[in-house]
């Protein structure tokens, strides 16, 4: 077929162009371009000129006040989607409804030896696996549309960075409210106040066991053959401390693997968030601090000594990991890695950690100095990245202007393509960088669907290209209006003579149209921010 022979023709130049010891400044369309490819997730027909015209740097200003953007638009679609008019407590009472389902399909199957089909599935139990495609779709629809593009982008960044796997039991029905009431409010706000929301999240509870971290020896002041009003049993407690939070707070939310503490800092943090915990889906599901689970020993870590002061110890650690140095260098180190190079430059990453330092962790600030510092404009770091198969899926549906639906379909592709949503067992959440994405099998799969995407066979969105390219009879003008419609005129010689070949005995100028752009889209050009 034929992409599949444009996928082997291309696949050596999908690697960025090596860092050259001097590159040419950007133009302001470049610039612009850039931004989008940054900041957004690329630009939809027209906006580049767009941005240019206003300024790229009042684009920017504007982004990084996302409160004063009209985004009316994308409200109105927001109204589509159910998952949003359930707050935590009512997908709690869903999830035991299916949990009770669940038990007893498991004793029918049991009894009959039967295999019970989808479609043979209980009420409960379809609608719930259908508000969790809507949570994923949920993703598509906002980074497609929105006008807030940063804070899409952001809210993005801190869901991997406070990774949490949906897949794990109760978080099937706690992620909704983590990323809704801890993640998005805060997306732009002081990473201190995000570090905090998310150590109080039932989800991260949940997800990295600290629920379940009770001080050896500790008693409920309840016994444990009594029932809960409304709720379940209380089958077993926890009998220890558990320090699976604690180390990923560490290694991965605030200091580094390099951060320089100790597994007895593990043990001292761990003990500090013993009594964090979740009620039962009965009562809502919510944060509790059950002070009879607190070590009231004391603790000595990081210089600081904490002796029997509750929740309160926790908040005060947080609050001292998120000013720390170390913190500081290994969030930026991220932020830069996101948003100029895979290797980020030293300047950037200095730039960022000068800012938190200023502003207690304002992520505007920090932002702001990360989009106006050198490297951010370096030409070298232009086009130096690989889009991940969620920023390759939303950018090519922006860019042919489509509009995704609000059934699964389209968060289905980013999963078969590698990516997908809030499905990343590990806490490190998905990678960055260009080695984990770049292999010859997903760039062909990246083929297969923007091809589809382009000739309207992608279900779940409608591709519009009447309103991007005109159709024609002349490939060699219609590819040249591919590359400035829709690559931003950054389609290399080379792709555009491989295009026109494939174009070669195609007559009817709809179908070229259609194979024209979804060839540039799975081309290695696209695969490039």
């Amino acid at each position: 077929m034929r992409h599949f022979l444009i996928v082997a023709a291309t696949l050596a130049v999908v690697s960025p162009r090596p860092l050259a010891a001097q590159a040419p400044q950007l133009s302001t369309r470049d610039s612009a371009l850039h931004a989008l490819n940054r900041l957004a997730y690329g630009p939809r027909p027209g906006e580049v000129d767009s941005v240019a015209r206003i300024g790229v740097m009042r684009w920017i200003d504007q982004q990084l006040d996302p409160d004063r953007i009209d985004d009316a638009a994308l409200q109105r679609r927001e109204r589509e989607f159910k998952i949003l008019s359930y707050d935590r407590e009512d997908l709690a009472q869903r999830f035991r409804d299916v949990q009770r389902e669940r038990q007893r399909l498991q004793r029918e199957r049991a009894a009959n030896a039967d295999t019970i089909r989808p479609a043979d599935l209980p009420k409960p139990m379809r609608e719930f696996r259908e508000l969790g495609g809507e949570l994923q779709q949920l993703a598509i629809v906002r980074a497609t549309l929105s006008e807030r593009q940063l804070r899409e982008v952001m809210v993005d960044f801190w869901t991997n960075h406070f990774n949490v796997f949906v897949g794990k039991g109760a978080d099937r029905f706690l992620l909704p409210s983590y990323i809704e009431e801890t993640i998005r409010p805060r997306a732009l706000a002081r990473f201190e106040d995000l570090l905090i929301a998310t150590a109080e999240s039932p989800a991260m509870l949940f997800y990295l066991d600290n629920a379940q971290s009770v001080a050896p020896g500790s008693s409920p002041p309840f016994p444990l053959s009594a029932r809960r009003r409304g709720g379940q049993g209380v089958r077993s407690r926890p009998t220890g401390i558990n320090e699976n939070y604690a180390r990923e707070l560490l290694e991965l939310h605030t200091l580094g693997v390099d951060g320089g503490y100790t597994q007895q800092d593990i043990i001292e943090v761990a003990r500090i968030f013993t009594g964090w915990s979740i009620e039962p889906p009965d009562r809502g599901a919510g944060f509790v601090f059950r002070d009879w689970a607190h070590d009231r020993g004391t603790k000595h870590v990081f210089g600081l000594t904490f002796h029997d002061d509750g929740k309160d110890e926790g908040i005060r650690l947080l609050k001292f990991l998120a000013n720390q140095p170390a913190t500081m260098h290994h969030v930026s180190a991220k932020l830069c890695m996101r948003f100029v190079a895979d290797d980020p430059p030293d300047g950037c990453i200095d730039a960022a950690v000068a800012a938190w330092q200023q502003t207690r962790g304002d992520m505007r600030a920090v932002l702001r100095a990360i989009f106006t510092s050198p490297d951010f404009w370096d030409a070298r770091f232009v086009r130096s990245k690989v889009k991940t198969p969620f920023e390759f899926v939303i950018s090519a549906a922006r860019a042919i202007s489509a509009d995704p639906d609000s059934t699964p379909r389209l968060a289905q592709m980013v999963a078969r393509l590698g990516e997908p949503l809030y499905q990343q067992p590990a806490p490190t959440g998905y990678a960055e960088t260009e080695a984990h994405w770049v292999n010859s099998g997903s760039l062909l799969a990246r083929m297969n669907a923007a091809v589809a995407l382009a000739g309207g066979r992608l279900p779940g969105i409608d591709a519009n290209l009447d309103a991007v390219i005109p159709a024609t009879t002349d490939h060699a003008q219609l590819v040249d209006r591919v590359d400035e419609r829709i690559l931003g005129s950054t389609m290399s010689a080379h792709t555009k003579s491989v295009i026109l070949a494939q174009l070669g005995d195609i007559s009817d100028p709809t179908q070229a149209r259609a194979l024209a752009v979804g060839l540039a889209l799975g081309g290695p050009d696209f695969q490039k921010q």
